[in-house]
């Protein structure tokens, strides 16, 4: 079972309540389940796997933080500019390492929200042998007024993930819209938005990479690379004709 990012904003080791809860809900259904949850000291933002009868006993901290969001950059220099940097009083502090929960059968690598658009994360926990995805992700701050261009974003880009690693991925958001999506891109099972739902479906576990899993970022970097020199060639000729077209002085 796979609950969304944030699915406690209260650190469960400091409040017994919220504790007590989590592990009542994880023994009713008798199966792990992937929590998302805020940890303290220090602030992280974390996948965190429950156990019946054990409690949490691994966890995923998340790794590219969303700036002005979960850390202020120069926040120093900004404080001296606009009080603004207080809704953010304390930056979260970011994992450093893919993590692969292993479960029976399950090997299951998860990224948080954000993370969806960093084809390297994703690609890390593939490699580090992941054969099944998770996308754990929040998106209420953007789904205001209407608006589900975030939501919507997120599940293509989660499509393009599940198509270059061939996994399954299991995207779910506390708001909507989550999705199980198979290792082709097509989606399985999806809800819409603010809609509650528990989706269910069966999903190839994958082992091996693709050529884009192997190939990495090296295409991106060819490409940029003949991109900028082509830019340079063009840059250097129109120089070149400018020079011959100036008349000579005397």
């Amino acid at each position: 079972m796979i609950w969304p990012e944030n699915s406690t904003d209260l650190d469960p080791r400091e409040y017994p309540a919220i504790y007590a809860t989590i592990a009542r809900a994880v023994a009713a259904i008798n199966r792990p389940v992937l929590v998302g949850a805020l940890l303290e000291n220090p602030l992280r933002n974390t996948g965190q796997l429950w156990l019946p009868r054990r409690g949490p006993v691994a966890i995923y901290v998340k790794r590219q933080l969303v700036p002005f969001g979960e850390y202020i950059p120069f926040r120093s220099l900004l404080a001296r500019i606009t009080p603004l940097v207080n809704l953010q009083p304390v930056n979260f502090t970011p994992g450093h390492r893919a993590v692969v929960f292993r479960q029976g059968a399950i090997r299951l690598g998860d990224v948080i929200c954000y993370e969806v658009g960093f084809d390297g994360l994703v690609r890390s926990e593939v490699t580090a042998g992941a054969n099944l995805l998770a996308v754990q992700s929040n998106d209420a701050t953007f789904e205001v007024d209407g608006q589900s261009g975030e939501s919507a974003q997120q599940v293509a880009m989660a499509r393009i993930d599940a198509i270059t690693s061939d996994r399954a991925i299991v995207y779910t958001s506390t708001t909507g819209e989550s999705a199980i999506i198979a290792p082709d891109g097509a989606v399985l099972a999806r809800t819409g938005l603010w809609q509650r739902a528990v989706l269910d479906a069966r999903v190839p576990l994958r082992s091996g990479t693709t050529l884009a899993d192997r190939l990495a970022g090296w295409p991106e970097g060819v490409l940029t690379a003949l991109a900028i020199l082509a830019l340079a060639w063009a840059v250097a000729r129109a120089v070149a004709g400018t020079r011959r077209g100036t008349p000579g002085t005397r």
